[in-house]
């Protein structure tokens, strides 16, 4: 294999986000051929990867989503978020349903506690998904606009759990800390992210660990404080290198995928054998849930009123609906921060695993239908 070659498979593993779906394939295999030493990696390796990694992650995250909805951006503008917000509400319902009714109707109360993990959305492959097969289509903001919302709103469900309910003036303190510096750092015109992260976020991160709050999100209050250029369209792709705040943020992408490697790899070893009722409930939220309520919300929404957007029909609707279907890497974050380590993590984790076969079902609805680049 020529250097070349390499170079442009290491460019499309990087730019595609699939270091996640390699680690996790990793896992699988690791966990289900040697299991005593994976999950002794796995235990070691957890606190720096979920607790200190990801907050780079979904710091990325929450830049990508400022970016696109300031004026300008992919999102911005009341008409475009209004019914993907609807659909969202819908899709979250759905999914919820979906996943404690049948927990109910198998009398696995013990599992009602993951219902959190049902709402989640990997909006990294449904974006990357949707772009390949309907390029340059109002179907890809609109699609992200849903994933974002909901996993806004999961994210929201989950992070009171690790809440500590003593008063810790410490904790505020280095909060407002991390805070006031960044605004300095901003009034002062520091454009590289550096500072920003490991200085301001340092001390947020702390301030959160302190407070019980999951210092995974630790960075998310320093990022409105950071640089911003409007995003049309090309949200999760890396921004061209031509300036020292594109420089820093195409670098900071380039830290984001080994934490994904590395997240994937600690987080979805598991026993397949260890599938249960919280395995089908968890892929029939996913796979059945949610697309059912995103479909109905819409329709009641039209119905209503409102309208999709632009160039989009209920064709390219269907196919976003199964899109969204996939949990993955959200669904696998809350899914170790919602239950401890037993059957339950174990058959929820197996579930957000095969709702991956969303994208599948997402590919043969779009060849069915004759959608996108499929349509001829």
């Amino acid at each position: 294999m020529t250097h070349r070659t390499l170079h442009r498979v290491a460019h499309v593993v990087f730019d595609r986000f699939l270091l996640l779906p390699i680690g996790a394939l990793i896992a699988v295999v690791w966990a289900n051929t040697a299991a005593e030493s994976y999950f002794v990696m796995a235990r070691r390796l957890s606190f720096s990867v979920n607790e200190i990694g990801m907050a780079f992650f979904f710091a990325l995250m929450a830049q990508e989503v400022t970016e696109a909805v300031m004026p300008g951006g992919a999102l911005h503008s009341w008409r475009r978020w209004t019914l993907p917000l609807v659909a969202a509400i819908g899709g979250i319902v759905g999914a919820v349903t979906v996943y404690i009714g049948y927990v109910q109707l198998s009398y696995e109360y013990s599992l009602i506690s993951a219902w959190p993990i049902a709402c989640a959305i990997d909006a990294a492959a449904t974006y990357y998904f949707l772009r390949t097969i309907l390029p340059r289509s109002a179907a890809v903001p609109f699609a992200l606009l849903i994933a974002i919302v909901t996993d806004v709103v999961a994210l929201v469900i989950v992070a009171p759990r690790h809440l500590v309910f003593e008063e810790r003036v410490g904790g505020a303190t280095l909060m407002l800390g991390a805070l006031g510096l960044a605004a300095l750092l901003r009034v002062t015109r520091v454009r590289a992210f550096w500072p920003y992260l490991f200085v301001c976020g340092a001390l947020s991160w702390l301030a959160f660990y302190w407070e019980g709050l999951h210092p995974a999100f630790a960075l998310i209050p320093i990022v409105p404080f950071l640089k911003h250029e409007p995003r049309p369209m090309d949200i999760f792709v890396d921004p061209p290198d031509d300036d020292a705040v594109h420089h820093a943020e195409h670098e900071w992408h380039l830290i984001v995928q080994p934490v994904l490697f590395l997240f994937g790899l600690v987080n979805a070893g598991v026993a397949l054998k260890a599938y249960d009722t919280g395995s089908w409930a968890m892929l029939l939220a996913q796979l059945v849930g949610r697309p059912a309520g995103i479909l109905l919300a819409v329709g009641a929404a039209t119905a209503a009123g409102l309208h999709l957007p632009g160039h989009m029909r209920w064709r390219e609707l269907l196919v976003v609906a199964f899109a969204t279907s996939t949990g993955f890497a959200v669904a696998l974050f809350l899914a170790t921060g919602v239950l401890a380590t037993g059957p339950v993590l174990a058959q929820a984790k197996i579930g957000v695993l095969g709702s991956a076969s969303g994208l599948v079902m997402a590919l043969i609805a779009a060849r069915l239908l004759r959608v996108g680049k499929l349509a001829h």
